[in-house]
């Protein structure tokens, strides 16, 4: 696919929104294209656009977490929307439990619009943006590296904030975001352009890529920080999801009580939470994010092993091989 086909491309592919020094700085990075030809630079070991790298950067230089706030982080297409709702309902739980007359926000909002993303929506369109009318405690997303999120985190003076991970197999990851690529860019995409994007994701040349990096970076920072970085798996949860949702309330230091677990609020999250009820909403259907993207993007299937629907048994052992040689002694394994 040629760079110049007429595509939808959302801001955060372009380049159009970044000042004189970041171009010095990219003028001096390695580059490559993604697959369907737009520039990618490599910054500490991460592949990013123009804008997003901008964006980034901001993020370091400027946002100052709070101790009381929570960052979400995943890979794209790694289950980030499901993360949003879970914890976004983990947390107000007691507050629309007590106003049952007010009507949930995760019916009425897509989870990308309660939980903003800071380096794709807050910091893409403002270096400094006023944080300062969202509550006190806030929550954040991102698919930055630990390494670079660190960046901001460890220069802010209050306490460390938690941030929560949620890591998906990356066949499963790869095919979800295959999907979202035709849905986002309105296009139709053939199986030349399904085997170049495959090729680039296998040599970690993606938006946020290398992919294994990106979930190394988390799984060593909750080793060694365990109080506050927690690594989820996509997979234990759907295997799960009433012991995973009780582990995140805990270490989000708002454990069920067995008043609630009696009372079935752990079910009524999950249920909430659902990508079947979620995905059937009006608002989900036909509404449009924030960041202009279409809501109904972010809902596909969701499911575990979707991967054998469309990779050839090659493709597979071979990002089977990739991670096992790029994960190999860091104790992370994928079944």
């Amino acid at each position: 696919m040629e760079a110049s086909q007429e595509l939808h491309l959302p801001n955060y592919m372009k380049d159009d929104n970044i000042s004189q020094e970041t171009n010095n700085l990219i003028s001096s990075l390695p580059a490559d294209k993604d697959f369907m030809g737009y520039s990618l630079y490599n910054y500490k070991g991460c592949w990013y656009y123009p804008n997003t790298l901008q964006a980034v950067l901001d993020v370091q230089d400027n946002f100052r977490p709070q101790k009381n706030d929570i960052i979400l982080a995943s890979l794209p297409k790694g289950g980030t929307t499901w993360l949003k709702s879970l914890v976004f309902a983990v947390v107000h739980r007691e507050k629309y439990r007590e106003n049952p007359q007010i009507i949930h926000p995760l019916l009425s909002q897509n989870p990308h619009d309660l939980v903003p993303f800071l380096e794709i929506e807050l910091y893409a369109s403002s270096q400094t943006p006023d944080l300062a009318k969202f509550p006190s405690s806030m929550i954040f997303s991102t698919h930055m590296h630990l390494n670079a999120l660190h960046e901001a985190t460890t220069k802010s003076s209050s306490s460390p904030c938690k941030i929560v991970y949620v890591c998906r197999g990356l066949k499963d990851t790869f095919v979800s975001g295959w999907h979202y690529k035709k849905m986002l860019h309105r296009t139709k995409m053939d199986q030349a352009s399904f085997e170049l994007m495959f090729d680039a994701y296998c040599r970690g040349v993606t938006l946020y890529g290398p992919y294994w990096e990106h979930m190394l970076s988390y799984w060593k920072g909750s080793l060694e920080d365990k109080e506050n970085v927690l690594f989820m798996r996509y997979e234990e949860i759907i295997e799960e999801p009433l012991i995973q949702v009780k582990r995140l309330a805990e270490f989000l230091n708002c454990p069920f009580t067995e008043e609630e677990e009696e009372s079935g609020s752990v079910e009524e999250i999950l249920n909430l939470c659902s990508l079947r009820n979620l995905s059937n909403l009006e608002i989900n259907k036909k509404g449009t994010t924030r960041i202009g993207i279409d809501s109904n993007v972010f809902f596909r299937k969701g499911e575990v092993g979707d991967w054998k629907n469309h990779l050839t048994p090659q493709m597979a052992k071979r990002i089977d091989e990739v991670v096992e040689v790029k994960l190999r002694g860091s104790g992370l394994i994928f079944p």
